[in-house]
């Protein structure tokens, strides 16, 4: 019994020796991993990803602010320059004001903060402007002031609007118009702190109120309070000429930097092949490009070739395979 224990034990150990030396053999058998090699950027590559992000991000960002600009600054600008407003101001008079509730009532509005909601309550201010008149240097001085009060002193600017009443309530050759509609811009809409709709319902809203306005040359029932043939080209211009402008020459340069954008005929499948094998031999060390080139044919006549394939006949008849 001692001798079988003994027997067993042996065994045992020489299985795991065994299993050790397999173990140490497929540690050997598996390739050592090689250590990662920290590859270095260049300073054109660093240039390229930088020049890359930003022209993206300008891209993206003028492209997406087209969107917004649009509709609320260049389609207003565009619509009041093809109104044709009137340079100098005129002066209008508030005829009546209606406050009107209702969505059928309300298709549109003299001022409304917000342009995208719907209208269930809306004020509709009616005017008079003249047309002609013999002093129209003083009313362009009261004019100018009264413009200038209106942004910084609204008590001021309501005593020259009484002073222009009764001026204008002493002059006999002036010649007024139908009664048209007044609106805080040719859209009727806008935000605050721009578009003040309760400010400008109290200031314009009372009957009798005389101001300076601008009527349109073109639809002679549409009267704004506020005109400027600058600005709205200015407003053109910076919102809509320069974005447009950044994301051309953005996706020009994103372009040029990782597209093919030149116009190249296409190439015929030999062409390509050509182009191929120029490209593989072109990867290969300077010892092995030999291999890439074609063989030299001296004479490329029909009896060189004849010849050629008749002293290669009796080799082919004369070599037998082994059986």
């Amino acid at each position: 019994m001692t001798s079988t224990m003994i027997s067993g034990s042996s065994e045992q150990l020489l299985e795991q020796q065994q299993q050790e030396l397999r173990n140490r053999k497929l540690k050997e058998l598996v390739p050592k991993k090689k250590p990662a090699q920290v590859k270095k950027v260049s300073w054109r590559e660093r240039a390229a990803f930088y020049a890359t992000s930003t022209l993206a991000f300008l891209s993206v960002t003028a492209g997406a602010s087209l969107l917004f600009l649009v509709p609320l600054y260049v389609d207003p600008a565009i619509s009041t320059l093809t109104s044709d407003f009137i340079e100098n101001p005129t002066w209008c008079t508030t005829t009546r004001r209606d406050d009107v509730i209702g969505l059928m009532n309300c298709s549109w509005s003299s001022c409304r903060e917000g342009c995208t909601s719907d209208l269930y309550r809306c004020t509709h201010i009616y005017v008079k402007y003249i047309i002609e008149t013999s002093n129209e240097t003083l009313f362009s001085n009261l004019s100018t002031a009264i413009t200038a009060s209106i942004d910084n002193d609204m008590q001021q600017a309501r005593t020259l609007m009484q002073t222009a009443s009764h001026t204008i309530s002493n002059i006999t050759d002036i010649v007024h118009s139908d009664e048209a509609i007044l609106l805080v811009n040719i859209k009727g809409c806008g935000y605050p702190p721009t578009v003040m709709c309760k400010n400008f319902s109290d200031l314009y809203g009372e009957e009798g109120t005389v101001f300076p306005c601008y009527y349109s040359r073109t639809n002679r029932t549409l009267v704004m309070t506020a005109y400027n043939q600058a600005d709205q080209w200015s407003m053109i211009i910076n919102f809509f000429f320069v974005p447009f402008v950044i994301t051309v020459i953005s996706s020009m340069g994103l372009c040029f930097m990782h597209c093919d954008c030149s116009c190249q005929k296409e190439r015929s499948p030999q062409q390509r092949q050509r182009q191929r094998e120029r490209e593989r031999c072109g990867e290969r060390t300077a010892d092995d490009r030999h291999f890439c080139r074609r063989p030299r044919l001296d004479n490329l006549s029909d009896s060189s070739i004849s010849t050629r394939v008749d002293m290669l006949t009796p080799a082919v008849e004369v070599y037998k395979p082994p059986l």
